[in-house]
């Protein structure tokens, strides 16, 4: 592959050797240190693999524009890669990058029954359960659409759906989106990771959670600080008064059906509560609902009704991990997953989703006992005794200038939490001054 990319234009080569990392395994290093900002390796965009590319290749090009609807990106990047590595001939340069990628993957997908069971009840588990499902379907389509129908091409051998799976994990794991200056978009992929002799540099992959690392790209972090739960919350468009309550979840930057992700710094974010208080309101809340109006509790029924459905789910979901989180900490403790493995991964997942559940679960739990007890959940002190922002109800407070509705303990609180104000505060101004005019 080395020598097919210098003949290709590649620049830097020569300060860069395969290397094999114990952790992440085979990648590359590079033989000398580089400044921040400096180039460290050129690929001439005529040998990237690219949607482009596949439609201009004089064999494949024209199966691929027989196919409509046409196919969609991740699979006709993934019939490329397969259709470069059937080849007996020809692809030289191509077919020696398809040599150098991974021949197998630690994605989600690919794991056994027993090994995804271990974060039964977690997002991943499902989201899994329904790609496997996904991908057997679209690899019928394949078959049905392109693959039987040029079966000089796609020989079916070399075609399977483990093939397919490797092809697809291939493009999810490595695939890059661009912006390119002409306002087009293509999606590359490269074959190893970046790393460093002396330092380690990789791809940042972002504040991603463990569940969304693992089925993606194939590992974990322990006690990854982004882990999160994404909480799923729909309303049937034939549930009462919904086309009313719908224009209040757009005010309000929410829609019908919401995924809202939970994380340990923040286990029961704003919009849930926004969400929820939206969902239960009766006719004649509705009726004097001018305003979204859901930043604090709109009455005790109400905040009482969501909190307890809040506690109540966090408990049932909590209850449909398959092992709870004591026994994985002990499990994991005592090696009954040998680390690194699938079944290692799938623990940590678990772990780090029934963690943000918990708080979660807690938060509510002490909302609902402070809103049952008369004291009021924080959403129903007086704007004035809280922070907007950060809920703090102990002054010095700063009141909004504007609406005199609402106070902050910093400015940075004001500033942070403008954003969202703004709407409500300039209603809230023009209401106020329309009262002193109506006097």
């Amino acid at each position: 592959m080395e020598s097919w990319l210098k003949e290709s234009g590649a620049v830097g080569l020569d300060d860069l050797q395969l290397a094999n990392f114990q952790v992440t395994g085979r990648g590359v290093s590079s033989l000398q240190y580089y400044k921040e900002g400096e180039r460290v390796l050129t690929i001439p965009c005529g040998i990237l693999w690219t949607v482009e590319h596949a439609y201009a290749d004089p064999l494949l090009g024209p199966a691929l524009r027989s196919v409509q609807p046409p196919l969609t990106v991740e699979d006709t990047l993934a019939t490329y890669i397969l259709f470069v590595r059937s080849r007996k001939s020809g692809y030289n340069g191509l077919r020696s990058h398809v040599t150098a990628l991974p021949t197998s993957y630690s994605s989600s997908i690919f794991f056994t029954e027993n090994e995804l069971d271990v974060c039964a009840g977690t997002s991943l588990y499902t989201v899994t359960k329904q790609l496997k499902r996904q991908i057997e379907e679209d690899y019928a389509g394949l078959v049905a659409r392109i693959f039987g129908q040029y079966q000089d091409l796609f020989p079916l051998d070399k075609f399977t759906i483990e093939d397919y799976k490797r092809a697809l994990s291939t493009v999810w794991s490595r695939g890059m989106d661009f912006v390119l200056p002409d306002g087009n978009s293509i999606r590359l992929f490269c074959g190893c990771n970046m790393g460093h002799i002396f330092f380690r540099v990789f791809i940042n992959y972002g504040p991603l959670p463990n569940n969304r690392l693992l089925r993606l790209y194939g590992f974990v972090l322990s006690s990854n600080p982004n882990d999160s739960y994404d909480l799923v919350l729909s309303t049937h468009p034939t549930a009462p008064f919904w086309e009313q309550k719908q224009k209040l979840w757009i005010s309000a930057g929410l829609d019908s059906t919401c995924t809202i992700s939970l994380t340990l710094t923040d286990p029961l974010p704003k919009n849930v509560l926004r969400y929820l208080r939206i969902q239960r309101l009766d006719e004649s809340d509705l009726s004097v609902m001018q305003v979204d109006a859901t930043d604090g509790i709109v009455n005790e029924s109400n905040e009482v009704e969501v909190l307890q459905f809040l506690v109540d789910s966090f408990c049932g979901l909590l209850e449909n991990f398959g092992t709870q989180l004591e026994m994985l900490e002990e499990q994991l403790a005592a090696s009954v997953h040998p680390p690194g493995g699938n079944a290692w991964a799938a623990a940590h997942v678990s772990l780090g989703e029934q963690r943000v559940l918990r708080l979660a679960r807690k938060r509510a739990e002490d909302l609902l006992a402070a809103a049952e007890s008369g004291r009021g959940s924080r959403g129903d002190l007086s704007p004035l005794a809280r922070c907007a922002n950060c809920d703090k109800v102990s002054g010095p407070f700063m009141l909004c200038g504007r609406c005199k509705a609402v106070v902050y303990c910093t400015r940075t609180c004001q500033v942070v939490h403008y954003k969202e104000h703004k709407v409500v505060c300039r209603v809230t101004n023009t209401a106020s001054k329309n009262c002193v005019e109506m006097k």
